[in-house]
């Protein structure tokens, strides 16, 4: 293991790089990935699915092989490339899309072959560490970048069916006469809420993965690991527009929320990339932001979120606390800042296993 980390042989990260603070958030789980789909264990997925003609996230599984679209490669064939540019959708914006965690490529045909989202989250937040073991939950604190990158993925899978996209949208959209006045949008929120609940409805079946939640469950509050101690959830691009779609017409009187905001841009993205395949991120995703940073998008507390992860693993991630010793090279733990809570917890679980 070139990087000290299972199955990450090339990438733009150096063996030292992916121990810093804002790398080893996205470098471990990857890893983690790497280490499921060697062995062919399933992560958990959360994909929508109407149930009776409603939208529901359901709790399922999926190949770590369809998450990276790998088809028969070996992890040597992998070429990972963390906070990485996917090429395949700079053709929808007329301004740079920006970047997105992590951009699996092949390293021998320098194809691009996924792009995704990373987070890694600790179960229980301490919040939900007193509630009984089944109703523990995870906290996701979501960026712009997602969110984005959640629209191309969306129209990418569908470019072919513009025309009709834009049916689903064109009344909605027109009615706005300011996609910049926080009034005008509170009002208009609910009724882009529904044309978007009507295109994922058409359109289900073209989902497909966006983010990669990796979680580490701690005995309680404590910082020792839990015997079976972690699992990867993928949130197709449809559930994961849930989070804040299903909060959007919740009355708000500080004027446009973040979910608000974000099926607003969610909507102005997808209207305007029906009608000429392309959009402006940059005036959607950075210049309209109704007084609220634009750094955050939104935010999933640990109860909320455990609404939306109802697989059974939860009580007993798939992977237990001691294959740590095969994910992470012996010797390398050390360089991980023993002031960061996740790091601790590694070095503490080694120390006493």
């Amino acid at each position: 293991m070139q990087s000290g980390l299972f199955g990450i042989t090339h990438s733009n990260r150096s063996v030292d790089d992916h121990w810093g603070k804002n790398s080893f958030n996205s470098s471990f789980p990857t890893a983690v990935a790497c280490y499921m789909l060697s062995h062919d264990i399933p992560a958990i997925y959360n994909r929508l699915e109407f149930v009776n003609g409603k939208p529901k996230v359901i709790s399922t599984e999926i190949s770590l092989r369809d998450v990276f679209s790998s088809n028969a490669r070996s992890l040597e064939e992998f070429y990972f490339d963390f906070e990485g540019r996917f090429e395949p959708y700079q053709q929808y914006a007329f301004d740079n899309i920006g970047n997105i965690d992590l951009v699996i490529k092949s390293h021998s045909e320098k194809s691009y072959l996924a792009c995704l989202e990373i987070k890694l989250t600790v179960l229980p937040t301490s919040q939900t560490s007193h509630l009984p073991e089944d109703k523990w939950g995870c906290e996701l604190v979501i960026r712009s970048a997602t969110t984005s990158y959640c629209a191309l993925g969306m129209y990418d899978s569908i470019k072919n069916l513009a025309p009709d996209v834009r049916e689903i949208f064109e009344t909605a959209c027109l009615s706005v006469e300011s996609w910049t006045n926080g009034f005008e949008m509170n009002q208009k929120t609910p009724i882009l809420t529904d044309r978007i609940n009507e295109f994922e409805k058409v359109y289900l079946d073209h989902q497909k993965p966006l983010l990669m939640q990796a979680i580490w469950k701690t005995q309680g509050q404590s910082p020792l690991l839990a015997h079976n101690a972690f699992d990867i959830i993928i949130w197709s691009d449809y559930a994961f527009s849930r989070l804040f779609l299903d909060n959007a017409n919740k009355p708000n009187k500080d004027g446009m929320s973040r979910p608000m905001r974000a099926t607003a841009r969610l909507a102005q993205c997808l209207w305007e990339l029906s009608k000429s395949g392309k959009t402006n991120l940059n005036s959607i995703y950075k210049q309209i932001s109704f007084t609220r940073q634009n750094d955050k998008e939104f935010a999933i507390g640990g109860r909320k979120w455990s609404k939306y992860v109802t697989s059974s693993r939860l009580a007993n991630p798939i992977l237990e606390s001691s294959i740590i010793n095969e994910i992470i090279e012996p010797g390398y733990i050390e360089k991980l800042k023993p002031e960061r809570r996740f790091d601790q917890t590694l070095y503490f679980t080694r120390i006493f296993q």
